[in-house]
């Protein structure tokens, strides 16, 4: 996928058209809302063999027409169907020195180099057209259509769970023993989960359907489709997994959970594996998590300059209790596991209980709730104040005995650190009152309160600035039921912006931006992901509102007038910055 700069630079360079018709062209394209190759292409302006001969002469690079070459079946399943056909690369040769692949985008740095490390080979780049890509990539379908009617034809239908022994192989002395190197279930679960990692996805859904099975990642928070695979792979597919995460491979009533570890010298990836039985079979839900990743700092999490103040400020106590809250999913983990690694130092004992253990740390005594055999987090936390410590982490505080031992933990001397399911941070106070605890204990007792959101980050690959019309301005303000006046009044006055904004101008004149959708984030425009934040900090004030049993908007309007940031503000802060949209804003604060 070429950018329109580049086709521009191509067109040029090349001789294939001149500065004048490049600027009507390209003038139509955007008009139509295409890229230039592709409104080239399609009007019949230029070929795409000239063109794509242009990209290869452009680059000094071979042209190649892999529609013309044999491609050898374990020579295409290098690179993983999903990866080929979203990035437009195929391998077409190998031998012992290299690795010879045809794209159509040279700049892809980053699949080039995956590819390379997949491998272990020198990489031969070539250049092809798109067209000869598509065709290739039919070649997939083909070899797994073939390698199934082979397995079809000699058991009858479906492969068995019982014919694989606990490496993922054919069982020795089996009747598919022959079929054991074609046999496409270790090759498919292998490419489902190195494109999850290579897509920086975070959970993996394998979801059976009547007629096929159904992939989907969730990337950077959003679920998307990645596969339709036959139905007859679902029971090796299962299998596969249940071996590899260690679970029994017979039982097909009952929920299971496992997890195992992919490791080499690029990435370590522990995949948390959760099994349960729906009607067209069991459904498959791996959760990733990158333990080689380096901890997060506080200013990585995305806090502005005063709530990062206020949240150190906290840190730095001796006693007393830090929440973090919002939805499941919202990066409350994150931020638990990021003030634990600042506080993690040889002079603490520093201890956990967990649901589960997400990342191994170390120094800190970490130990996974059992609820089957009564090892609850109240338990948990019980036992952990016999053990010494001077911080605790509760990984969630879910009833009343929980928080009372969390309280009188905070009270007695430790700084304990736990997670709420709240919509904001003021009301996780009443939350608490609501749970039976007494109102002095609370207001004696919490120091912080954050509450958060991940929002997608835009792509700064394809990064575009506009403005708001008056129209567009009205239609938000109607949609979304935000004080645009309020608003426009934060931007213009906030410390956190760089950019001064000329209030006299009004919310039509300020410069937001978005992604126009490029190969590098996939034709969305986002890539990423960063949290917006809620930072209570406990005044007196609040305090005394806490102890005459004041409700959440009381406590609000309080904190905001107390200086507070609300997610929604500190949201159109990072959008006026080009971290983030309007959209994403308003995506993720609707309650």
């Amino acid at each position: 996928m070429l950018s329109d700069k580049k086709t521009k630079e191509i067109l040029k360079s090349n001789s294939i058209l001149e500065d004048s018709q490049i600027k009507e062209f390209s003038e139509k394209a955007e008009k139509e809302n295409m890229r230039l190759d592709e409104f080239l292409i399609s009007n019949n302006i230029a070929s795409e063999e000239i063109l794509y001969n242009g990209v290869a002469s452009f680059y000094n690079l071979p042209f190649v027409n892999v529609k013309d070459k044999t491609i050898e079946k374990d020579v295409l399943f290098l690179i993983p169907e999903p990866i080929a056909s979203k990035y437009e690369i195929i391998a077409f040769e190998k031998t012992s020195k290299a690795l010879s692949i045809a794209l159509t985008d040279p700049d892809d740095v980053q699949t080039i180099e995956f590819i390379k490390r997949k491998v272990r080979l020198p990489v031969s780049v070539h250049i092809t057209t798109p067209t000869a890509i598509r065709e290739i990539s039919k070649l997939y379908h083909k070899n797994l259509e073939s390698e199934l009617a082979n397995i079809n034809k000699k058991t009858g239908g479906k492969l068995s769970a019982e014919v694989l022994d606990t490496s993922g192989m054919i069982k020795k002395g089996s009747k598919l023993e022959d079929l054991a190197k074609d046999v496409p279930v270790i090759r498919v679960v292998d490419t489902l989960l190195e494109y999850a990692i290579f897509e920086g996805a975070s959970d993996i859904h394998i979801e059976p359907a009547e007629k096929s099975v159904i992939v989907r990642y969730r990337i950077d928070g959003i679920l998307r489709d990645a596969m339709n695979l036959p139905k007859e792979l679902q029971d090796g597919m299962l299998a596969r997994i249940k071996i590899l995460a260690n679970l029994k491979l017979d039982e097909h009533r009952l929920p299971q959970d496992g997890r195992f570890k992919i490791e080499n010298k690029d990435y370590k990836i522990s995949f948390r594996v959760s099994l349960i039985p729906v009607y067209d079979g069991e459904k498959v839900v791996m959760r990733l998590l990158d333990e080689s990743q380096k901890a997060l700092s506080l200013e990585g999490l995305g806090l502005q300059k005063k709530a990062l103040e206020i949240v150190k400020k906290n840190l730095k106590k001796p006693n007393g209790m830090n929440l973090v809250t919002g939805p499941t999913g919202s990066g409350k983990t994150t931020t638990l596991y990021t003030m634990m690694d600042i506080l993690n130092t040889p002079g603490v004992n520093i201890a956990t209980t967990e649901d589960p253990i997400e990342y191994r740390m170390p120094r800190v005594n970490q130990s996974q709730v059992q609820p089957k055999i009564g090892f609850t987090f109240a338990a948990g936390l019980r036992a952990l104040l016999r053990q010494d410590p001077d911080i605790i982490m509760v990984g969630e505080i879910r009833d009343k005995e929980t928080a009372t031992i969390a309280i009188n933990a905070a009270m007695t001397g430790h700084l304990v650190l736990s997670t709420l399911h709240t919509n904001d941070a003021p009301s996780t106070l009443p939350r608490l009152l609501d749970m039976g605890i007494e109102p002095f204990l609370v207001s004696t007792t919490v120091n912080l309160i954050l509450a958060q959101r991940l929002l997608r980050k835009i792509c700064q690959n394809c990064i575009t600035s506009y403005t708001l019309t008056e129209k567009e301005v009205a239609q938000l303000e109607k949609d979304s039921e935000i004080d645009i006046g309020k608003i426009t009044q934060m931007l213009t006055e906030s410390k956190e912006t760089t950019k001064k904004i000329d209030k006299s101008k009004g919310f039509g004149s300020i410069l937001f931006f978005k992604g126009k959708g490029c190969n590098k984030c996939g034709g969305l425009g986002y890539k990423g992901r960063i949290g917006i934040y809620e930072v209570l900090d406990m005044s007196d004030e609040i305090k005394e509102m806490v102890s005459t049993r004041a409700d959440a908007d009381e406590i609000k309007a309080k904190a905001i007038e107390s200086g507070m940031l609300t997610m929604l503000e500190d949201g159109f802060l990072k959008a006026k910055a080009g971290v983030t949209t309007i959209e994403e804003v308003l995506r993720v604060t609707k309650e």
